[in-house]
């Protein structure tokens, strides 16, 4: 009995930790309250509090650092490499990640602006989001998010923030259109600078870039949606045994 209303407080104490990092109220690279401060609020023991802090640092939230705490990393925890947070690395860093929508499109069934999309997303109707991404003003990346319009419903500007960590795309597809993913594939390749993006990242025609493709699936394994990052610069990468993450960004 006691065993069992232990697990249902640290439960809570998670759910509700969660909520408040996901509001914002503890800013990504920020320090958390210390545990005698969680565990006074929370009325339970430091070994429960502590239980619940283990738990976000297993999902990928927050990190632990041995003499100073708890500090936040994410909220969008990492999964597959090109499903990090772009927005939340940035942010960690101590840079200002800036986003600027350049445009919604529709397309129909069997477009050829869309004829690069995994297979069984091929027959639908598509929406596809295009979006700027800035650091310190300085433009870093094109985004291009495609995803069936019957996902994307009714997807407007004001569904994309262009400060502040809910101009991250993740959150703005599991939150705002209730995407939910599980699982991605990612290919990276090199490009030569089109017209367009000479001209966005104010470099020669034909310079080297690099592009991205991400395709994130749901438990069933079908598309939810698919990605392409077009990157003036390079990426490298942390990789271990669970996961692989952005390195330099």
């Amino acid at each position: 009995m006691v065993q069992a209303d232990a697990a249902h407080k640290y439960e809570q104490a998670y759910r509700t930790i969660l909520g408040r990092l996901k509001a914002g109220r503890y800013p990504i690279g920020g320090r958390m309250p210390t545990e005698s401060e969680l565990a006074a609020h929370f009325e339970i023991s430091r070994v429960t509090i502590r239980r619940t802090l283990d738990m976000l640092v297993r999902d990928g939230y927050i990190e632990s650092r041995q003499g100073s705490g708890y500090r936040v990393l994410t909220l969008s925890p990492v999964s597959d490499t090109c499903l990090t947070s772009f927005t939340d690395a940035m942010l960690r860093a101590g840079r200002d990640p800036t986003s600027r929508l350049l445009s919604i499109d529709q397309f129909p069934e069997g477009a050829e602006e869309t004829s690069m999309l995994p297979v069984d997303v091929l027959s639908r109707n598509i929406t596809r989001v295009s979006r700027l991404r800035l650091v310190d003003d300085e433009p870093t990346m094109l985004v291009y998010s495609y995803a069936p319009s019957s996902l994307l419903h009714n997807a407007k500007p004001e569904d994309f923030p262009e400060t502040g960590p809910e101009q991250s795309i993740l959150r703005i597809l599991a939150g705002r259109f209730k995407l939910d993913w599980s699982s991605a594939c990612e290919d990276i390749s090199p490009i030569a600078a089109d017209a367009d993006a000479a001209k966005i990242f104010g470099v020669d025609l034909g310079t080297p870039l690099l592009k991205q493709a991400c395709s994130a699936f749901d438990d069933r394994g079908k598309t939810v949606f698919y990605e392409e990052v077009i990157r003036n610069g390079t990426v490298s990468f942390n990789l271990s045994q669970q996961t692989r993450s952005p390195r330099h960004v």
